[in-house]
């Protein structure tokens, strides 16, 4: 089991515990703040500022905050770690922004988006509402993405449930499935927008950069030149935030069309409704369904299943 250990603000522990807080322990460590588990990687932190990841996603997860880590001027619109290798300037550039939806939800695909923002057009972007969409409830989220949508070039990859339990299952880790997807979908705007090229290509990062590239060995076409990697690239770039909404816009979406063939609502996240969800699943079409609906390997399952009495 893999482990990471990084320190943080107070403010910065606050903003994880409301980011995991599906995931919450009801108990923690004496000395904690808090205690979560998510389906890949246990974390606490510590009234310290240290803040531990344990499992196999533990460097993953871990880097999604290291931004911030041992900074405690927290409100840098970028992050510490990343600041030295990101071009001055970039959020005045034409950039390309990739982000991803759906890897903690035990329910729905996994969605990508890459997609171009010209400098020309960022003021617009903004002025359309464009922005962190963790600011943002989604009925926001989605009245803004259905304006951009013909605006932005972008490409958009859904990787369903069933195909997803199949990767998984032979093997491939999320994150090697997340980089994958996050390469093609940056060559598929790259070749939309051709033979305009950006300025550069931000990726909302979830992997260290040297990770994220062996996630790709083996691929015919790797991107690299002009690639910069940082965590919360929505505040960095627009063209990153608008991916993000366009993701999030899509995720909601097929999250209406579970429903629909459930018969009724299914719960976001991956917390005890989820669990429930799945019981009434199993119990009124049987565990066969779930490959269609939810990744597997997700501890819900199991819970669900008990819940069902299978």
């Amino acid at each position: 089991m893999g482990n990471s250990v990084i320190t943080v603000t107070p403010a910065e522990i606050a903003r994880m515990k409301d980011y995991y807080q599906n995931y919450l322990q009801p108990s923690s460590p004496p000395g904690s703040v808090f205690a979560a588990k998510t389906p890949a990687c246990a974390i606490t932190a510590y009234k310290s500022g240290k803040v531990l990841f344990q499992g196999n996603s533990s460097e993953t997860e871990s880097a999604k905050w290291a931004g911030t880590a041992n900074a405690p001027k927290a409100k840098s619109k970028v992050p510490a770690e990343t600041a030295a290798s990101l071009p001055a300037n970039i959020g005045s550039l034409s950039v390309i922004g990739s982000d991803e939806v759906g890897t903690g939800d035990y329910f729905g695909p996994i969605t990508v988006v890459a997609a171009y923002v010209k400098k020309e057009d960022i003021q617009l972007l903004k002025e359309l509402g464009v922005q962190d969409s963790k600011n943002l409830k989604d009925d926001k989220i989605i009245a803004i993405a259905k304006q951009i949508i013909d605006i932005v070039p972008h490409s958009l990859l859904s990787l369903h449930n069933e195909k997803y339990n199949t990767l998984q299952k032979s093997g491939m880790s999320q994150g090697k499935i997340k980089a994958l997807l996050h390469n093609q979908a940056l060559q598929h705007v790259l070749k939309k927008i051709d033979p305009v090229r950006p300025e550069a290509i931000l990726i909302d990062q979830f992997a260290k950069e040297q990770i994220y590239y062996n996630y790709l060995k083996g691929q015919k076409s790797i991107l690299r030149e002009g690639v910069f990697f940082s965590t919360k690239a929505e505040g960095i770039h627009t063209a990153v935030a608008a991916a993000s909404m366009i993701a999030r816009y899509a995720f909601v979406r097929h999250f209406e069309k579970l429903s629909s063939s459930a018969g009724f609502t299914i719960p976001k996240g991956a917390g005890p409704a989820v669990d429930k969800a799945a019981a009434r699943l199993i119990i009124e079409k049987g565990p066969e369904c779930l490959p269609g609906f939810v990744k597997l390997h997700f501890a819900n399952t199991q819970k669900a299943m008990k819940i069902a009495r299978v």
